[in-house]
């Protein structure tokens, strides 16, 4: 029996940021008592709560967010389990070996990276999630994922409150992207895939033209163990 699973996190005023990337507000701008309807005003960044990165956030060179084929966002996936990791500690290909066992035996094009991280959600602990290694990244490229998502900040380390962030360079996103591939965060709610029998998950972002990224309404359908 399948059922379907949101992934998402709200998108609310003042909620978690990338250390620099615009802040997000969500204000009435209509209302039916005075407009005769509702209609809200958002303030956000292309790369605002539940999202997706098209290797041009990371290299002008390469593809925009509308020139990327539909089947990056979906299909079926595999979860990596790699919970219970300390602050920033790295995620390895060792670590990655059960899912690429998997991946091996049937190969697909997404991977869910399960961290736990998501707990964290609101506070300054969110920040220092674990984090892919470029070995682990490419480990991933070469059993055939092109997409990769994380509930947690980003796949590369975040600079911590007083840390610059010109110190932070993207390498597993430029392994993965480097391929034309498509990384998505601040996913909720992998744990609960953990373990089961077959997931589909998409990632549809919003339509925009010559994007970086964009956030999304992640959903993933579920074929329990």
């Amino acid at each position: 029996m399948s059922h379907w699973l949101d992934l998402s996190v709200p998108v609310v005023t003042g909620m978690p940021v990338y250390p620099g990337d615009p802040e997000v507000t969500v204000s009435p701008a209509l209302r039916v008592a005075t407009d005769g309807v509702n209609v809200l005003r958002l303030h956000l960044g292309s790369q605002s709560g539940t999202h997706v990165d098209a290797p041009f956030h990371v290299d002008d060179a390469w593809p925009r967010l509308d020139e990327l084929p539909l089947d990056r966002f979906a299909g079926r996936a595999v979860v990596a389990d790699v919970r219970g990791l300390p602050a920033r500690a790295p995620i390895t290909p060792a670590l990655l070996a059960p899912a690429l066992s998997r991946l091996r035996l049937s190969p697909c094009g997404i991977l869910l990276l399960a961290t736990g991280w998501s707990a964290h959600w609101g506070s300054a602990d969110y920040l220092a999630h674990p984090w892919l290694t470029p070995g682990a990244a490419e480990s991933l490229v070469e059993a055939g994922v092109r997409t990769v998502a994380v509930d947690a900040l980003s796949i590369d380390p975040t600079p911590l409150s007083g840390e610059p962030v010109t110190g932070f360079g993207l390498p597993a996103h430029r392994v993965l992207c480097g391929t034309g591939g498509v990384v998505a965060e601040n996913l909720r709610n992998l744990e609960r895939l953990v373990g089961a029998r077959e997931v589909e998950v998409f990632l549809f972002p919003l339509r925009l033209p010559g994007a970086d990224g964009a956030p999304v309404r992640a959903v993933a359908r579920v074929d329990s163990p």
